[in-house]
Protein backbone atom coordinates (compact mmCIF):
# COMPACT_ATOMS: atom_id res chain seq x y z
CA UNK A 1 0.00 0.00 0.00
CA UNK A 2 1.22 3.49 -0.86
CA UNK A 3 2.24 5.80 1.94
CA UNK A 4 -0.02 8.84 1.84
CA UNK A 5 1.64 12.08 2.88
CA UNK A 6 -0.19 13.93 5.65
CA UNK A 7 -0.28 17.67 5.07
CA UNK A 8 -3.50 18.39 6.90
CA UNK A 9 -5.36 18.91 3.61
CA UNK A 10 -7.01 15.52 3.39
CA UNK A 11 -8.60 15.75 -0.03
CA UNK A 12 -5.29 16.88 -1.56
CA UNK A 13 -3.32 14.09 0.14
CA UNK A 14 -5.81 11.50 -1.09
CA UNK A 15 -5.87 12.90 -4.61
CA UNK A 16 -2.08 12.76 -4.81
CA UNK A 17 -2.23 9.16 -3.59
CA UNK A 18 -4.60 8.34 -6.47
CA UNK A 19 -2.19 9.92 -8.95
CA UNK A 20 0.75 8.03 -7.45
CA UNK A 21 -1.18 4.77 -7.69
CA UNK A 22 -1.56 5.07 -11.48
CA UNK A 23 1.99 6.32 -12.03
CA UNK A 24 3.12 2.84 -13.05
CA UNK A 25 0.16 2.14 -15.33
CA UNK A 26 -3.62 2.05 -15.58
CA UNK A 27 -5.51 0.89 -12.49
CA UNK A 28 -9.02 -0.36 -11.92
CA UNK A 29 -11.12 1.00 -9.07
CA UNK A 30 -10.39 -2.11 -7.01
CA UNK A 31 -6.65 -1.62 -7.59
CA UNK A 32 -6.89 2.04 -6.57
CA UNK A 33 -8.59 1.02 -3.34
CA UNK A 34 -5.93 -1.63 -2.65
CA UNK A 35 -3.02 0.71 -3.45
CA UNK A 36 -4.25 3.71 -1.46
CA UNK A 37 -6.31 2.21 1.37
CA UNK A 38 -9.13 4.61 0.52
CA UNK A 39 -12.73 3.49 0.57
CA UNK A 40 -14.26 2.48 -2.74
CA UNK A 41 -16.59 5.49 -2.73
CA UNK A 42 -13.79 7.96 -1.96
CA UNK A 43 -11.43 6.48 -4.54
CA UNK A 44 -14.09 6.64 -7.23
CA UNK A 45 -15.14 10.19 -6.36
CA UNK A 46 -11.56 11.48 -6.44
CA UNK A 47 -10.65 9.58 -9.62
CA UNK A 48 -13.68 10.99 -11.38
CA UNK A 49 -12.83 14.51 -10.22
CA UNK A 50 -9.21 14.16 -11.36
CA UNK A 51 -10.48 12.89 -14.70
CA UNK A 52 -12.69 15.96 -15.04
CA UNK A 53 -9.61 18.16 -14.57
CA UNK A 54 -7.59 16.19 -17.15
CA UNK A 55 -5.20 14.79 -14.56
CA UNK A 56 -6.54 11.28 -15.10
CA UNK A 57 -8.03 9.64 -18.19
CA UNK A 58 -9.87 6.37 -18.74
CA UNK A 59 -8.41 3.68 -20.94
CA UNK A 60 -11.68 1.79 -20.72
CA UNK A 61 -14.65 1.82 -18.34
CA UNK A 62 -13.40 1.49 -14.79
CA UNK A 63 -9.65 1.86 -15.50
CA UNK A 64 -7.76 5.11 -15.06
CA UNK A 65 -4.34 6.26 -16.29
CA UNK A 66 -2.46 9.54 -15.99
CA UNK A 67 -4.02 12.34 -18.01
CA UNK A 68 -2.39 14.44 -20.69
CA UNK A 69 -2.65 17.61 -18.62
CA UNK A 70 0.05 16.19 -16.34
CA UNK A 71 2.41 16.00 -19.32
CA UNK A 72 1.96 19.71 -19.98
CA UNK A 73 2.46 20.52 -16.30
CA UNK A 74 5.53 18.30 -16.08
CA UNK A 75 7.07 19.83 -19.17
CA UNK A 76 6.51 23.33 -17.79
CA UNK A 77 8.10 22.31 -14.49
CA UNK A 78 11.10 20.80 -16.27
CA UNK A 79 11.66 24.00 -18.24
CA UNK A 80 11.98 25.91 -15.00
CA UNK A 81 14.72 23.74 -13.52
CA UNK A 82 18.17 25.40 -13.47
CA UNK A 83 19.82 22.01 -13.93
CA UNK A 84 18.07 21.59 -17.26
CA UNK A 85 19.74 24.66 -18.74
CA UNK A 86 23.04 23.77 -17.09
CA UNK A 87 23.02 20.25 -18.53
CA UNK A 88 21.81 20.87 -22.08
CA UNK A 89 25.22 21.67 -23.68
CA UNK A 90 26.76 18.57 -22.08
CA UNK A 91 23.81 16.42 -23.22
CA UNK A 92 24.17 17.66 -26.78
CA UNK A 93 27.88 16.87 -26.73
CA UNK A 94 27.20 13.46 -25.17
CA UNK A 95 24.67 12.53 -27.86
CA UNK A 96 27.06 13.72 -30.58
CA UNK A 97 29.99 11.73 -29.16
CA UNK A 98 28.05 8.50 -28.67
CA UNK A 99 25.58 8.70 -31.54
CA UNK A 100 22.86 7.61 -29.11
CA UNK A 101 20.13 9.35 -27.12
CA UNK A 102 21.18 11.14 -23.94
CA UNK A 103 18.90 11.86 -20.96
CA UNK A 104 18.99 13.78 -17.71
CA UNK A 105 16.88 12.45 -14.82
CA UNK A 106 15.95 13.86 -11.44
CA UNK A 107 14.18 12.00 -8.69
CA UNK A 108 10.54 12.74 -7.97
CA UNK A 109 9.27 10.68 -5.05
CA UNK A 110 9.48 7.02 -5.97
CA UNK A 111 10.16 7.70 -9.64
CA UNK A 112 12.77 9.32 -11.87
CA UNK A 113 11.65 11.99 -14.29
CA UNK A 114 13.35 12.85 -17.57
CA UNK A 115 13.84 16.62 -17.42
CA UNK A 116 16.01 16.95 -20.52
CA UNK A 117 16.74 14.73 -23.52
CA UNK A 118 18.75 14.92 -26.73
CA UNK A 119 17.73 12.19 -29.14
CA UNK A 120 20.04 10.27 -31.42
CA UNK A 121 19.92 11.44 -35.05
CA UNK A 122 19.67 7.82 -36.18
CA UNK A 123 16.38 6.50 -37.48
CA UNK A 124 16.46 3.55 -35.06
CA UNK A 125 16.86 5.07 -31.59
CA UNK A 126 15.47 4.97 -28.09
CA UNK A 127 12.97 7.68 -27.21
CA UNK A 128 12.34 8.82 -23.65
CA UNK A 129 9.86 11.71 -23.79
CA UNK A 130 10.58 14.87 -21.85
CA UNK A 131 8.65 14.57 -18.60
CA UNK A 132 8.51 10.77 -18.68
CA UNK A 133 8.22 9.25 -15.21
CA UNK A 134 10.06 5.92 -14.90
CA UNK A 135 10.65 3.46 -12.05
CA UNK A 136 13.70 3.57 -9.81
CA UNK A 137 14.08 -0.19 -9.60
CA UNK A 138 14.79 -0.89 -13.28
CA UNK A 139 17.19 0.63 -15.79
CA UNK A 140 20.69 1.99 -15.32
CA UNK A 141 19.57 5.44 -14.12
CA UNK A 142 17.30 3.84 -11.54
CA UNK A 143 20.23 1.82 -10.23
CA UNK A 144 22.28 4.98 -9.73
CA UNK A 145 19.45 6.68 -7.85
CA UNK A 146 19.03 3.63 -5.60
CA UNK A 147 22.78 3.25 -5.06
CA UNK A 148 22.91 6.81 -3.67
CA UNK A 149 19.68 6.55 -1.64
CA UNK A 150 19.81 6.07 2.11
CA UNK A 151 19.48 2.48 3.32
CA UNK A 152 15.90 2.65 4.59
CA UNK A 153 14.68 4.30 1.40
CA UNK A 154 16.59 1.83 -0.74
CA UNK A 155 15.20 -1.18 1.09
CA UNK A 156 11.65 0.14 0.80
CA UNK A 157 12.02 0.59 -2.95
CA UNK A 158 13.65 -2.80 -3.43
CA UNK A 159 10.64 -4.30 -1.70
CA UNK A 160 8.33 -2.81 -4.35
CA UNK A 161 10.02 -4.20 -7.46
CA UNK A 162 7.69 -5.18 -10.30
CA UNK A 163 8.71 -7.28 -13.30
CA UNK A 164 8.82 -5.18 -16.48
CA UNK A 165 10.72 -7.62 -18.72
CA UNK A 166 12.12 -11.11 -18.31
CA UNK A 167 15.44 -9.45 -17.37
CA UNK A 168 14.13 -7.13 -14.65
CA UNK A 169 16.14 -7.89 -11.46
CA UNK A 170 13.81 -9.40 -8.87
CA UNK A 171 16.02 -11.07 -6.23
CA UNK A 172 16.58 -8.54 -3.40
CA UNK A 173 20.00 -10.02 -2.56
CA UNK A 174 21.23 -9.69 -6.13
CA UNK A 175 19.81 -6.16 -6.38
CA UNK A 176 21.64 -5.11 -3.20
CA UNK A 177 24.90 -6.58 -4.48
CA UNK A 178 24.52 -4.81 -7.83
CA UNK A 179 23.75 -1.48 -6.16
CA UNK A 180 26.85 -1.81 -3.99
CA UNK A 181 28.92 -2.29 -7.17
CA UNK A 182 27.24 0.72 -8.81
CA UNK A 183 28.13 2.93 -5.84
CA UNK A 184 31.72 1.65 -5.74
CA UNK A 185 32.51 2.04 -9.43
CA UNK A 186 30.38 5.15 -10.00
CA UNK A 187 28.20 3.95 -12.88
CA UNK A 188 25.29 1.65 -13.66
CA UNK A 189 24.24 -0.25 -16.75
CA UNK A 190 21.14 -2.09 -17.89
CA UNK A 191 20.41 -4.47 -20.74
CA UNK A 192 16.70 -4.95 -21.49
CA UNK A 193 15.78 -4.64 -17.80
CA UNK A 194 13.14 -1.96 -18.29
CA UNK A 195 12.41 -2.16 -22.01
CA UNK A 196 13.13 -5.13 -24.33
CA UNK A 197 15.83 -4.43 -26.90
CA UNK A 198 17.20 -1.35 -25.09
CA UNK A 199 20.47 -0.97 -23.20
CA UNK A 200 21.77 2.00 -21.25
CA UNK A 201 24.56 3.29 -19.04
CA UNK A 202 24.32 6.03 -16.41
CA UNK A 203 26.46 8.08 -14.04
CA UNK A 204 25.61 10.40 -11.12
CA UNK A 205 25.72 14.17 -11.13
CA UNK A 206 26.90 15.24 -7.66
CA UNK A 207 26.99 18.53 -5.81
CA UNK A 208 29.94 19.91 -3.86
CA UNK A 209 29.08 17.67 -0.90
CA UNK A 210 28.87 14.52 -3.05
CA UNK A 211 25.09 14.42 -2.77
CA UNK A 212 23.23 13.08 -5.79
CA UNK A 213 21.58 15.85 -7.79
CA UNK A 214 20.67 14.07 -11.02
CA UNK A 215 21.64 11.17 -13.28
CA UNK A 216 22.97 11.29 -16.84
CA UNK A 217 22.21 8.40 -19.20
CA UNK A 218 22.96 7.16 -22.68
CA UNK A 219 20.56 4.63 -24.19
CA UNK A 220 20.17 2.86 -27.50
CA UNK A 221 19.27 -0.38 -29.25
CA UNK A 222 21.25 -3.35 -27.95
CA UNK A 223 22.40 -4.05 -31.52
CA UNK A 224 24.55 -0.90 -31.31
CA UNK A 225 25.31 -0.53 -27.62
CA UNK A 226 26.26 -4.15 -27.07
CA UNK A 227 25.58 -5.99 -23.82
CA UNK A 228 28.17 -4.00 -21.87
CA UNK A 229 27.11 -0.44 -22.68
CA UNK A 230 29.10 1.09 -19.83
CA UNK A 231 32.35 -0.16 -21.36
CA UNK A 232 31.53 1.87 -24.47
CA UNK A 233 30.03 5.02 -22.93
CA UNK A 234 31.24 5.51 -19.36
CA UNK A 235 34.13 7.85 -20.17
CA UNK A 236 31.92 10.12 -22.27
CA UNK A 237 29.29 10.01 -19.51
CA UNK A 238 31.82 10.99 -16.86
CA UNK A 239 33.04 13.91 -18.95
CA UNK A 240 29.45 15.07 -19.40
CA UNK A 241 28.72 14.73 -15.66
CA UNK A 242 31.83 16.77 -14.82
CA UNK A 243 30.69 19.47 -17.23
CA UNK A 244 27.20 19.55 -15.69
CA UNK A 245 28.63 19.72 -12.16
CA UNK A 246 30.86 22.61 -13.19
CA UNK A 247 27.95 24.41 -14.85
CA UNK A 248 25.79 23.94 -11.74
CA UNK A 249 28.57 25.41 -9.64
CA UNK A 250 28.62 28.43 -11.92
CA UNK A 251 24.85 28.75 -11.68
CA UNK A 252 25.09 28.53 -7.89
CA UNK A 253 27.71 31.26 -7.81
Amino acid sequence: MLRIARTGVGVLDKSVAILAAVQGGARSLAELVSATGLSRATAYRLAAALEAHGLLAREEPGRWRLGLRLLALGTSAARGLPIRQAALPALRDLAARTGESAQLYVRDGDARVCVEVVESPRELRTIVPLGASLPLYAGSAGKVFLAWADEADRERLIGGVRRLTDRTPMDPRRIRAELARVRQRGWGESVAEREPGVASASVPVLDGSDHLVAVLSVSGPIERTGRQPARRYVEDLRKAATAVEAALGAVGD
